[in-house]
């Protein structure tokens, strides 16, 4: 009886093809810029994150200063109004369903400077806020509180900076075209006459 001889099977063509694609596709994506644009977008995206919980602790601490105020100029209506109202537009802007747009984040938190302005400034028409321990307390923190806003906003504006510049040079563009990386927004507002922050001035009476 004659054994019969088994012959081993050789990969198909197709297959050998494509296990040769998927050892040279890491080389070719990071020859292509694919690994730097990640990296550069997710350094945009937590410098963004950043902004994102100073501004929630901002909107978070409006509340308490406005209680402490009321108790000694519960006339003035509407200076309260107006910075709940700022506060509202800062929350909505962080709460937006499909996620936060900076240059919306930039303009709401630059509201929420102007109505806070005449807040502060009761302080000259009514000086017994001046030995008041909970808004001097309160009054330090919005200050570092907007300190570390301005931090983390140069921080993010950098990052997107550097990511826009990236995607826009080749090879990257091309990359960046296949997997649908688009330019980032920076955290600014859009309007250039807003774009000062209001100056507290105690020395001032409140208008």
């Amino acid at each position: 009886m004659t054994a019969t001889t088994t012959m081993p099977t050789r990969p198909a063509h197709g297959a050998r093809w494509l296990r040769r694609l998927a050892l040279a596709l890491p080389l070719v994506l990071a020859g292509c810029g694919y690994n730097t644009i990640q990296t550069l977008d997710e350094r945009a995206a937590k410098s963004q994150k950043d902004i994102e919980v100073q501004l929630q602790r901002r909107a978070d601490l409006i509340p308490n200063l406005v209680n402490t105020v009321k108790g000694y100029a519960a006339q003035e209506e509407k200076i309260f109004i107006a910075v709940a109202e700022a506060q509202r537009g800062l929350t909505g802007a962080l709460g937006r369903p499909g996620g936060t747009n900076p240059q919306e984040l930039a303009t709401a938190n630059d509201n929420l400077n102007r109505a806070i302005a005449p807040l502060l400034t009761l302080v000259t028409s009514y000086p017994q806020l001046k030995s008041d321990q909970q808004f001097l307390r309160l009054q330090d923190e919005l200050t570092g509180t907007e300190n570390r806003i301005g931090v983390s906003r140069q921080d993010y504006n950098t990052a997107v900076q550097a990511y826009n510049e990236y995607i826009r040079k080749f090879p990257a563009v091309l990359t960046a075209k296949v997997i649908g990386s688009k330019p980032r927004e920076y955290f600014e507002v859009t309007d250039p006459g807003k774009r000062e922050v209001p100056n507290v001035d105690f020395s001032k009476p409140a208008t």
